[in-house]
């Protein structure tokens, strides 16, 4: 798969129109490129370029600063380790040894079967539950070997639904009907609300008594 599906292309229009501008829609549309094909593809960058009225290298150039976005293919499962202060004092570096055992990878690879992806990643913000870690960034906290080997047997089996494939933001696709879109003008046709303009007179006129 490479540009978006014609399926895809028309949510891609419905989420630019939520925006001002269309290059504002650069980051959603990069998600929803890589929710088709599992990462983000040169030829999707291509297409949201088209789209949103930018060259594919400012595509690019937004995608690139994300660690998210996957410009490789990475496996169904992208298993985030974490072995910052919290989780190291608290055993991450050997959840981590013990993940590259279980997979039969090392870190940054993929399994053969192209199941997982195995990454080591600095601080997931769940210091309170360390060790952590993220299957498709969804949080697995206090994790125990027992626990991990628990994880990836369900995985093999299919057995954890809330994890989607890799790429899958949300179970739910937001839709805003066309006339329940609102206040989506560019900055320089924006009128002043009036109570910001009220606000701004008694601050001017306490300001001068």
């Amino acid at each position: 798969m490479a540009r978006f599906t014609p399926e895809n292309e028309a949510l891609a229009r419905e989420i630019i129109g939520r925006y001002p501008r269309p290059k504002s829609a650069t980051i959603p549309l990069c998600h929803l490129a890589q929710e088709q094909d599992g990462h983000l593809t040169d030829e999707a960058m291509a297409h949201i370029a088209e789209l949103v009225g930018v060259t594919s290298a400012e595509v690019l150039g937004t995608a690139s600063f994300y660690e998210m976005f996957k410009r490789q293919p990475v496996g169904r499962y992208v298993i985030n380790v974490c072995t910052n202060i919290s989780c190291q004092l608290l055993g991450g570096e050997e959840l981590l040894a013990h993940a590259e055992e279980t997979l039969g990878i090392t870190s940054g690879s993929t399994t053969a079967d192209g199941l997982f992806t195995l990454e080591d990643v600095e601080c997931i913000a769940a210091c309170t539950e360390a060790p952590a870690c993220q299957v498709n960034y969804r949080y697995q906290h206090q994790v125990t070997t027992e626990d991990f080997d628990r994880l990836i047997a369900d995985l093999r089996a299919g057995g954890r639904p809330e994890i989607p494939a890799h790429g899958t933001l949300g179970a739910v696709r937001q839709h805003i009907a066309a006339d329940q879109v609102a206040n989506i003008g560019p900055p320089e046709t924006q009128v002043e609300p009036a109570w910001f303009a009220r606000r701004n007179a008694e601050a001017a006129a306490g300001g001068a008594s």
